[in-house]
């Protein structure tokens, strides 16, 4: 079995963090919190941001990412498609 995470799960990880820091993380805390290399975490967080499942903001300086409506749209219809893929013994 592979132990990697796919690509989708990763995104939905990404999500996950940042609404569990309030909506509001920084990209270190994804980085870590995500488990991610700094180059994966570009990559995935463009992604997110191309896609208008996150938006970035400048606070005092820092640069900061929040989950957009689009964003919890995405993770809901991730759900329906987990449990899905459940039900058969699929892992996605």
């Amino acid at each position: 079995m592979n132990a990697r995470r796919s690509k989708i799960s990763i995104l939905v990880d990404i999500l996950r963090l940042i609404l569990r820091k309030n909506n509001k993380a920084k990209p270190t805390h994804i980085l870590y919190g995500a488990n991610l290399s700094h180059l994966r975490l570009k990559k995935y967080l463009g992604l997110l941001l191309e896609n208008q499942f996150i938006e970035e903001f400048a606070e005092s300086e820092h640069k900061f990412y929040r989950v957009t409506t689009k964003g919890l749209e995405f993770m809901q219809e991730f759900r329906k498609v987990q449990q899905f893929s459940e039900a058969f013994g699929i892992s996605v």
